[in-house]
């Protein structure tokens, strides 16, 4: 299936029609201004208006009466897209303890893996059961969390800063007022209390500008020692953890034994500061405490971890059952009422432990063929690529990680954004967005510029790891922007036929941000020497033909009489002359001769004469260059126009290289078919010429 996707008013681009085929790559190629980000991000953003608006072209944001928008229509029917691109690397890659965040979902949570683990929920639920089908579970769990967090735990015992000191350290102050502060027993006996004692408290400052109440100006000469006195018995934190304290051993009393009870409400209750004893007793309470939210915690969690590094099931069974004579203090009633059901799930567990055993076994196998199949996959495209790292995927608490070592270490590489260069940060980059985009199937995948940092080597490499091979993106609806053409030459001479599909290209030519897409073929890659043959036989213009003959000698290295007389004419010199060992020489007759006829096998009916002087008649040129519809060849014409010169080297280095072999030119598009000459260079050019 074929989609357009209409793009308008959104940065530099004007409008823009973006073709994409379903289940194929489409490679959009165009020099760099052309539009490419811009165009990836308005397809991202294309159901975020809110943020889309932030794509208005300058040219609007101060003046724009008709309140025009940016707008994207097409791109509604990709739900889920994924891009990759500096916000990619920055968000998801790299972090401080692995290459790629959520290596588990991406790497080990399948369907296959999930599968298994719905089958082994099933052997499970009757332990999960008895927790959803009991409320009080729940309830206890939480209290006793609560009550455990009460406790500080320090080497010697429990901490003096930990909560439950701090509350019961000097005694229960509510239940037991100091001598002299009975008078304000009803606020702090009151649901208030806290907010009482920090009112007062706060009063505490004022004292020592008056002897009247800073609340109510009544005399206070009397009283402020007393006033003074609450502020220093009572702490209203510590009275709010007293109060929790109390609450929460209330909802705990049933599941205590009845003299652990009785020793708790003691110890609540006390007047003077705790001693040691009772200090021991709140410790033993804490540790018999949390022995049980373990246990009660590891039941309610029970999952594939559990057993994953378990070898005899039946005896790790039998070691989740509760015993509550390990927890004396808790051995009530009420306890044992909540904790036989448990127990009872477990036995019954226990009798499908060969069913278990195997689908343990089946998980953790797939687990290990994962890990070795990408450890493989990856490592092999790093050594390939040239890389001098591997990648290990490590189980770390329960989780696996995707780790990196460098090959001269044999530690791992922590915080990999700080170490790795820039092209080696995009190339892992990329293969951990392809296995997180394998993981979570967009409809589109956007790849914004991926490999223009990179050397020939390793842009083959990279391409043939993206689209090649079981786990990889072919067959996916994929967008790739590139100002780099490398990649539709290796897809198209290099890789053709074994990327399936075969991938779809465009140049993206734009001209006052009217974005076109011109189809690229597989043909239209030529060598040099086949652009120039093209161009000469299509060129309507001797001039334009007789350039491209010149670079057609040039690129064959080809100095012949042929090449000077070529070279003398855009030199307009009346008598053509070559260069020898001895100096530069008039050309004989019989050298311009042979060279005439060389070059009337490409040209017909080739003058010297004839050429120079329509070479030297500006108006002629000038004429030419206003009616041609192919920058490159417009380039071409300035040169001779203005005798290449310019007073800009950028301007001047776009001009000479349309003369001259600059580059290595092995595969390429047809200049004058691609228009890879930038807009401002044109303009610039136009200004000069034609006064635009």
């Amino acid at each position: 299936m074929l989609n357009i996707i209409n793009i308008k008013n959104c940065n530099s681009i004007e409008e823009a029609n973006i073709k994409i085929k379903s289940n194929t790559i489409n490679i959009k190629y165009g020099i760099n201004g052309t539009g490419k980000s811009t165009t990836a991000k308005a397809i991202m953003l294309h159901n975020k208006p809110e943020y889309l608006k932030g794509l208005l072209p300058f040219k609007y944001l101060e003046n724009n009466p008709e309140n025009i928008q940016p707008y994207v229509h097409g791109a509604e029917v990709y739900e889920n897209i994924m891009i990759f691109n500096e916000d990619y690397i920055n968000q998801f890659v790299f972090k401080k303890d692995e290459l790629l965040e959520n290596s588990f979902e991406i790497f080990i949570k399948d369907e296959f893996f999930e599968k298994n683990l719905q089958e082994l929920e099933i052997l499970f639920k009757d332990v999960k059961n008895t927790f959803q089908s009991d409320g009080n579970l729940s309830k206890i769990l939480n209290d006793l969390n609560e009550l455990s967090s009460t406790f500080s735990k320090s080497k010697g015992g429990i901490a003096e800063n930990s909560k439950i000191i701090k509350a019961l350290g000097e005694g229960n102050k509510i239940d037991n007022i100091p001598d002299g502060l009975e008078e304000y027993s009803e606020y702090l006996k009151s649901d208030k209390n806290t907010e009482w004692i920090k009112w007062q408290s706060s009063g505490k400052a004022f004292l020592g500008i008056s002897d009247k109440c800073p609340y109510c100006t009544s005399s206070i000469s009397t009283k402020k020692e007393t006033i003074e006195k609450v502020s220093t018995e009572y702490n209203e934190k510590s009275i709010e953890y007293l109060l929790k304290i109390i609450e929460v051993m209330e909802n705990l009393k049933q599941y205590f034994t009845d003299d652990t009870q009785k020793t708790i409400e003691k110890v609540t209750k006390n007047k003077i500061a705790l001693n040691e004893e009772e200090k021991e007793f709140l410790r033993s309470i804490y540790n018999q405490i949390n022995t049980l939210i373990r246990q009660l915690i590891q039941l309610q969690q029970l999952a594939f971890l559990t057993f994953k590094d378990v070898d005899d099931m039946a005896k790790k069974i039998n070691e989740l059952k509760i015993d509550l004579d390990l927890v004396p203090v808790l051995k009530s009633t009420a306890t044992e009422q909540i904790i036989s059901p448990l127990n009872d799930s477990l036995e019954e567990l226990l009798q499908k432990v060969g069913e278990l055993k195997g689908k343990i076994n089946i998980q953790k196998r797939s687990i290990i063929d994962k890990i070795d199949k990408y450890k493989m996959d990856i490592n092999e495209f790093l050594k390939y690529a040239g890389y001098k790292y591997i990648i290990d995927i490590q189980e770390v608490n329960d989780q696996y990680k995707l780790r990196l070592q460098h090959l001269d270490i044999t530690s791992f590489v922590e915080n990999g954004n700080q170490h790795l260069s820039y092209g080696e940060k995009n190339a892992f980059a990329l293969m951990l967005f392809m296995y997180d985009c394998l993981s979570k199937n967009p409809n589109l995948i956007i790849l914004d510029d991926p490999i223009s940092s990179f050397d020939k080597n390793k842009k083959f490499a990279i391409i043939d790891r993206l689209f090649r091979g079981e786990k990889s993106l072919k067959e996916k609806t994929v967008l790739m922007l590139t100002h780099d053409i490398d990649p539709i030459i290796d897809m198209f001479k290099v890789l053709y036929g074994k990327i399936t599909p075969v991938p779809i290209a465009h140049f993206m030519k734009t001209r006052n941000g009217i974005i076109e897409e011109i189809p690229i073929l597989k043909d239209d890659l030529q060598t040099f020497a086949q652009v120039c043959d093209e161009n000469i036989s299509t060129s309507s213009e001797d001039i334009n033909k007789l350039i491209y003959l010149r670079r057609y000698f040039e690129v064959l290295d080809d100095k012949s009489e042929a090449y000077q007389l070529l070279a003398s004419l855009f030199h307009k010199r009346d008598i053509p002359t070559k260069f020898t060992i001895n100096g530069e020489i008039n050309m004989t007759n019989e050298e311009i001769e042979s060279a005439t006829n060389t070059i009337s096998e490409k040209i017909d009916n080739f003058d010297y004469d004839e050429q120079l002087a329509k070479l030297n008649d500006i108006s002629n040129l000038k004429s030419i260059y206003s009616n041609c519809e192919s920058d490159y060849e417009k380039l071409q014409l300035f040169r001779l126009i203005n005798e290449g010169r310019h007073t800009s080297d950028v301007i001047q280095k776009f001009i000479n290289e349309t003369f001259h072999i600059e580059n290595e030119y092995i595969s390429q598009l047809n200049p004058r078919k691609y228009e890879i000459i930038p807009e401002f260079i044109i303009q610039e050019c136009d200004r000069c010429i034609l006064g635009n």
